[in-house]
């Protein structure tokens, strides 16, 4: 699943392809715009937001996507042949005399008021690249609810907007915590710790082809835990876990995180 940083990455591509040009070319193939009619209308900015892109055009008009677990956006010259999957995949196509950018897979895409885009990301907590960039703000809204297991907490965007299911289980192992610990039994220096964690691992990936989490440089360990379930951790040699959390599969080391995990006896459910 796309994180904040490769929705950067994703916003920079489009915006150096769209921004400043005039569309000849635009195609919203949802039925609820597929009569819209955008060319003509020059590209002003792409700016990503937690999870969410908007790219906002003259006239006042914003068009707002999310990749959930599979979207993509793919820029090619004009005139290229597009290779980010079956024709029938397309949902959007974006195009000037220079580039044409293809939205492949998109599960949300609408076109809105740009003075109405509150409606569409006004919900988002802090978001770990964007301007608004709060840590004090972040961790109030992590802690709001004790009894919320970490990972939750972590990946619900209304707390800090950017983290995915690869950042979560990162940084619950960098925090020596599993991903089931409620936040309210977190040591009170970890909240502000972890944070600060999660928006210097964003901003050091933001500008990377492949994201890292680890200091070492051995081949295949980029990460800590996230997808080596059975391998040995990096830290103790112990073997990496997994075990659902939700609707996620969270990964965890046995001997470096405490806490309860998702297949222990001792792991608690949230109250109703």
């Amino acid at each position: 699943m796309p994180e904040g940083d490769t929705i950067w990455q994703a916003a920079r591509r489009l915006h150096e392809a769209l921004a400043g040009r005039t569309l000849t070319r635009a195609d919203l193939r949802v039925p609820r715009f597929a009569t819209a009619d955008l060319t003509g209308r020059a590209v002003l900015d792409v700016t990503p937001r937690g999870k969410h892109l908007l790219t906002r055009l003259d006239g006042g008009l914003t068009l707002h996507s999310h990749l959930r677990m599979d979207g993509a956006w793919r820029v090619y010259a004009t005139g290229e042949r597009p290779r980010g999957g079956p024709e029938h995949q397309i949902r959007a196509i974006l195009g000037n005399d220079t580039y044409t950018a293809y939205g492949y897979r998109l599960p949300v895409l609408e076109l809105i008021r740009t003075t109405e885009e509150a409606g569409a990301v006004g919900h988002l907590g802090p978001d770990l690249l964007g301007p608004d960039w709060d840590p004090e703000e972040a961790v109030r809204r992590l802690l709001a609810d004790p009894a919320r297991p970490l990972g939750e907490a972590l990946l619900d965007q209304r707390n800090l907007a950017g983290i995915g299911n690869v950042y979560k289980s990162e940084l619950a192992f960098l925090a020596a915590v599993t991903p089931w610990l409620p936040v309210g039994e977190l040591p009170p220096d970890v909240p502000p710790r972890l944070v600060a964690t999660a928006h210097r691992l964003l901003e050091a990936n933001k500008d990377r082809p492949d994201r890292r989490t680890t200091t070492t440089r051995r081949p295949g360990t980029p990460l800590h835990v996230y997808g080596r379930a059975g391998r040995p951790c990096l830290r103790c040699g112990a073997a990496v876990r997994k075990a659902e959390l939700g609707d996620r599969i969270s990964y965890w080391c046995p001997a470096c995180q405490h806490g309860p995990t998702g297949d222990s006896p001792d792991r608690r459910p949230r109250p109703d």
